[in-house]
């Protein structure tokens, strides 16, 4: 395997006669664009000195209003940077400068602004920009505005700000139709309030023009698989049925994924057969990638190897996902012959790798020990510009700890110091088990207040995993007893 993944291309690269063949066409470009520059303007030199002048004023003239829209949109950014301060901050800016400042920003950068956050589902943010733009003068309530938001919130498990933004819809006359409705659902449904989201849809059935349609009802399904409530589904699919909503390629992928990530196969497979029997539900590439993950996250190789030929003899093509996937299972089943031939293929056929192909081989070399591997594809990581995340963090601690690399693990942390990835408790518990199995209880003590400065909150599994390494090296005194009592206080 080491030597496939020393053969594997991590970018799509021209050979290197292409590539000296593209750098002499540049300098042959650029020479000519040079020797043209260097012409004398043979017309211009007929010209009389007053249309040299006109000309002169002209261009004087334009590149002064391509300067005025310029700082204006500067001035404009600024201003939002500003309003959007703390609220203190806020008021001593509006108290200078004049509230009108604030309402008269250039429609286009607030817009922009409130995208951008929309985007990065930073809702608190969002709703600051969004106040901002209802301040303004040229402001109309606009619908898909407040749907976007509403999805956002929905996003961010924030329903009771996604209903006020509803109730805020109607107030301004906005027009309230199905799609308005669906984004409300899909906040519902989405923070596993499915009464209120089942409620909801019963509501629009009986409004003219809001009648849920396939996306709501695939929105309510993904919801409701997603906390195997399993008996909702088949509740909602009849409801369909009823009212002669057919299914999508979305609703039966949905329930393949749903259904293969719990391990039911017979109800995926009969999933897929109903889809294939559809004439209008064709497979595409995420049916082939949910079925090759619950096959291969299962064990089942020669399974999900079976399904792969099979999809791609009907015509489906695999994506960076599909090899993702191949190359977890391999990883995981131990299969590192087959793991890198996809890497081979990879390269062969120019697939660039993502976080997640390096995740999943990171992994796979850490869990075979093969720490020297794992370390040059992490540097490479870096050095192709892709940032790593906590799930490779995870990787690397979970290694070393089996290893024993103590330096290794407080490598990982001062890394992690200079850094601004997110960590979440599956990182801490990795950290906390890794200095357990090396015997450096103080560090695995402290790990504790790490989390605290972090903002992440301790779980059974941190406490456990502590009292464990104590209790394998015959400790069970004050130590013990305090993380025991520190378990029941975060429960209580």
């Amino acid at each position: 395997m080491a030597a496939a993944s020393s053969r594997s291309s991590l970018s799509a690269s021209l050979p290197r006669d292409d590539l000296k063949k593209k750098n002499l066409n540049k300098n042959r470009t650029v020479a000519v664009a040079a020797a043209v520059q260097s012409q004398p303007d043979r017309r211009s030199s007929g010209r009389s000195e007053r249309e040299k002048e006109k000309m002169r004023k002209e261009r004087e003239k334009d590149e002064r209003e391509t300067k005025e829209e310029v700082n204006r949109r500067i001035a404009s950014k600024k201003a939002i940077s500003i309003i959007l301060r703390r609220d203190a901050t806020k008021a001593v800016i509006e108290k200078k400068r004049g509230r009108t400042n604030s309402r008269k920003l250039l429609p286009r950068t607030v817009l922009e602004a409130l995208h951008e956050r929309i985007t990065a589902l930073r809702w608190e943010s969002a709703l600051k920009v969004f106040e901002l733009l209802r301040e303004q003068l040229w402001y109309r309530p606009n619908s898909g505005i407040y749907i976007k938001l509403i999805v956002m919130l929905g996003k961010c498990k924030q329903p009771e700000k996604a209903q006020a933004l509803f109730q805020a819809m109607v107030d301004e006359g906005c027009i309230i139709n199905h799609e308005s409705y669906t984004a409300l659902v899909s906040a519902y449904s989405r923070s596993g309030l499915l009464d209120q989201a089942f409620s909801l849809l019963n509501k629009m059935k009986t409004i003219d023009g809001c009648q849920p349609d396939v996306h709501t009802y695939s929105i309510l399904i993904k919801s409701c698989v997603q906390v195997f409530a399993f008996d909702k589904v088949e509740i909602l699919l009849s409801d369909m049925e009823s009212q002669g909503i057919k299914p999508t390629t979305i609703t039966y992928n949905t329930l393949i994924d749903a259904y293969g990530k719990v391990g039911r196969f017979a109800e995926m497979e009969s999933t897929l057969m109903e889809m294939l029997s559809n004439r209008d539900c064709n497979p595409d590439v995420w049916t082939m990638n949910a079925t090759l993950r619950a096959f291969g996250g299962s064990g089942q190789i020669e399974m999900m190897e079976e399904c792969y030929n099979k999809f791609q003899s009907s015509g489906i093509s695999p994506d960076i996902k599909t090899f993702n996937i191949l190359l977890d299972s391999y990883g995981k089943a131990k299969r590192y012959e087959k793991m890198g031939a996809v890497m081979e293929y990879m390269q062969k056929y120019y697939f660039s790798w993502t976080v997640v192909t390096y995740n999943v081989v990171i992994d796979a070399f850490g869990r075979v020990g093969d720490l020297k591997q794992m370390e040059y594809i992490f540097r490479l990581m870096k050095s192709e510009g892709i940032k790593p995340n906590c799930v490779t963090l995870c990787s690397l601690i979970r290694a070393y700890g089996r290893a024993g690399s103590v330096d290794k693990i407080k490598a990982v942390v001062r890394f992690i110091e200079n850094s601004d990835v997110m960590l979440d408790v599956v990182f801490f518990n990795c950290l906390v088990d890794a200095y357990g199995r090396t015997g450096c209880l103080v560090e695995m003590r402290e790990v504790l207040e790490m989390m605290k400065v972090r903002g992440c909150t301790p779980d059974k599994v941190t406490y456990s995993t502590m009292i464990k390494a104590y209790l394998s090296r015959g400790i069970d005194g004050d130590h013990v007893q305090g993380l025991r009592d520190s378990y029941r206080e975060e429960t209580a």
